[in-house]
This record gives C-alpha cells, structure tokens and sequence, in this order.
C-alpha cells in the first residue's frame, strides 16, 4: 500500500535517477584501477581481485538480504543501503593501499546488492500501467549509470588533480542527501510476513515466473560476462594490446559497450520480448566476433566499433530477457525474482573475469580475450537457439484428434 508523498510518476522517476546514481558509482572505479595499480604496484590477477570482491560482496548481499524490501518495505531498505553506500566512498576517500581498496568494494558490493532488488521491485510498483516501463529502467540502467560513472571518472583522472578525493568527496555528500530524501517516497512494498525467513540466503524465483527465468539464463550469462571484461580489464587492453596509454580512452570503452546498451534497450523496446532477446543475442555475437577480429588485426577502431555493437545487443537482449521474465510477476515476489536475476548476471560478471585475469597473467591480455571472446559467442548462440527452438514447439498446431485442437499453444513461459 502507499503511503502520502509524491505522485507516482514522480516516485517512479526519482527511483529511476537513484538506481543509475548507484550504479553509476559503482562503475566509478573502473578507470581508476589502473591508477591504484600505478601507486600501490600491484598486477593484473590481484586488479581483477579488487574488482571482482565487488561482485561477490554484491552476490551475498542480494541472497541474504535482496528480499527484504518485499517484508519490511522499499523505504528503509534502499535509506539503510544509501548510507552503506556513502561508507564505502569514505573508504575509498581513505584508501592507502590495496587492502582499503579491497574494503571499500566489499562495503560498495554489499550496499548495491542490498538496494539492487528494492529498486527494481519498486520501479514495477510505481511504473504506469498504461506505459509499464519497469523493465526498460531496469534493463538499461545498468549501462547508462556505469558509463556514466566510467566516463566521468575518466575525465576526472585526465583533467583533474586529486581525482579520487573529488569523486568520493562529492559521492559521499550525494548519497548522505539520497538516504534522507528517499525517506520522502511512497511506500510500496506488500509488506508480507516472513521478513526473518527472507534473510536465508536463497534464489527465489516463483513458480510461475521458473520456465522463463530458464530460458534467459543463457543470455544473462552472455551479456554480463562480456560486461565484466570490460569493466575490470577493457582500460588495461587499451593500453596493453593497442598501446594507448590514456585512461580517458579506456572509459570509453566501457561507455562504448554500456552506453549503446542504452540504445538498444531504447530501440528494440517495440518488439516482442522474446523477439527482442533473439535479435539482441545475435546482434551481440556479432559483435563479440568484431572483438575477436580486432584482436587480432591489432585494430583500436574496429575494437570501438565490436564494442558499439555488441552493446547495442546487449542492450536489446538484456530488455528482453528482463521483460521475458517479470511478466505477471506477483508484487510481493518482485525484489526477490529480481535479485535472482541479478545474482545470475553479477556471478557471470565477476567469475570469469577473475579467471580472465589469472590467465591473462600466463597467457597474455590478447589470447585471454579471445578465448574468453569465443566462450561469449557460444552463450549467445545458445541462448538465441533455445529461444527459437521454443517457440516452434509452442507454435506446433495439436493433433486433429485432440479434444482442444483450438487450444492457443503459441505463449512462451513467462
């Protein structure tokens, strides 16, 4: 039930600005590994580490914790979670070495992964029902707010002195104000009973929401793990492999991968959702294909131009994927059906770009990539393919014998 405040679009909106501030923070660090790796010496396995705690911290917090919301409400949830947030941009501010480095992103993960349902279930809560644009936010705030986050910190470290003490000064002060303004917000959330049950660490996904949640796994895997790369090794491969040593360059082409996620969330939005996801899977092995292709021609240009594509696919198949699997969703199910599909993603986005950096250590950066290129392809490949073999044996017309031959067997799971 809500409570008196803003109106609902207002609601919905300003839930919009803060999960992109959130993740915009999270992708803050990404062109500053390489400048912590400068000042504290550390290699490319214990890089990927540092990133890599985030996910984790972030995967606890969303099994323990990611439907709470549903239990005690939206409000306090994502209030508690803000604060936590400006914790870690204190530890940050600190940081002397890699150990307060590594602090600061379990804090970071913990604080996002807490907030990561509650924001997502209340974007469906407040959403129009006449324009439901839940899943088009939650799909393509992950990529607008960590390029946002990336090419601001990029322009930062090239342009500013002192960076790090601007952005996490400033972070700080913006998440303390956040915390005290959501308490202004409506309230949503169904508040069931249960709330000491739902801090069991569990994937929740409710019963009629599991065929769909299945069949865009695949996906998820895809798109995240190509995600991940970027985000933790794609400044290192600017300047490793292609020789340019600018961390500017290197945000963006986080912003070249995520930010065109955006436009293809926004897009490919009028299509069908599994139609989406299929189109977007396939735009998105293209794509990767460039990146092997500019690997190894040693092409920067034609490295950007696989980046713009396959975050195009990105964009269009994680929308799909997203929309795929919230529809009919319950409102006391939604943060932890949501959590769920964000611990698939954040686990491919963190685990193999922790192997990624092990191997690049062995193997180098550009073999690495390429292996780990190929292994993206055939997730994408797979997801598209599984899709499309549903969807012909939902279409199967029933036998002539059949007592319910006009029986509409053309729906997908969802």
């Amino acid at each position: 039930m809500q409570s008196h405040g803003p109106s609902r679009s207002t609601a919905f909106w300003s839930v919009a600005v803060l999960l992109v501030l959130v993740l915009a923070a999270s992708g803050v660090p990404s062109p500053l590994y390489r400048v912590y790796q400068e000042r504290f010496g550390f290699s490319s396995g214990v890089l990927t580490t540092v990133f890599a705690v985030y996910a984790f911290a972030l995967l606890m917090a969303l099994l323990v914790v990611g439907a709470l919301s549903d239990h005690i409400g939206r409000r306090p949830v994502l209030a508690g979670g803000l604060l936590l947030e400006a914790g870690a941009m204190v530890l940050f501010l600190l940081a002397g070495d890699v150990g307060w480095l590594m602090a600061a992103r379990i804090v970071q993960g913990l604080a996002t992964g807490a907030m990561t349902g509650a924001l997502g279930a209340a974007l469906l809560d407040f959403q129009s029902s006449d324009r439901p644009l839940g899943p088009l936010v939650n799909s393509a705030s992950p990529g607008f707010g960590l390029s946002l986050g990336a090419v601001g910190a990029g322009l930062l470290v090239e342009f500013v002195p002192a960076p790090t003490d601007w952005v996490f000064g400033v972070l700080t002060a913006v998440f303390v104000l956040a915390a005290l303004a959501v308490l202004r917000l409506p309230e949503s959330s169904p508040r069931l009973p249960g709330a000491l049950a739902s801090l069991r660490p569990q994937v929740h996904v409710p019963p009629a929401q599991r065929a769909a949640f299945f069949v865009v796994l695949p996906c998820l895997a895809a798109t995240w793990a190509l995600g991940g790369l970027y985000a933790s090794l794609g400044p290192s491969l600017v300047a490793g492999v292609f020789g340019l040593d600018d961390h500017l360059v290197g945000s963006l082409l986080i912003l070249a991968l995520n930010g065109t996620g955006l436009v293809g969330s926004l897009t490919m939005r009028g299509l069908a959702p599994e139609w989406g996801m299929v189109v977007g899977a396939l735009v998105f092995a293209g794509g990767v294909g460039g990146t092997i292709g500019a690997l190894a021609a040693g092409s920067l240009p034609l490295f950007f131009v696989a980046a713009v594509v396959s975050g195009f696919g990105f964009g269009s198949a994680f929308l799909g994927a997203m929309a795929t699997v919230t529809r009919g969703v319950a409102p006391g199910e939604r943060a932890g059906l949501l959590s769920s599909v964000f611990i698939v993603s954040y686990l491919m986005f963190s685990v193999p770009a922790i192997a990624a950096g092990i191997a690049a250590g062995v193997v180098g950066l550009t073999r690495t990539a390429e292996i780990y290129s190929a292994g993206v392809i055939v997730l994408a490949l797979s997801a598209a393919a599984a899709l499309l073999v549903r969807r012909r044996t939902a279409d199967e017309p029933a036998l002539p014998d059949t007592e319910n031959e006009d029986e509409d067997a053309d729906a997908f799971a969802a």
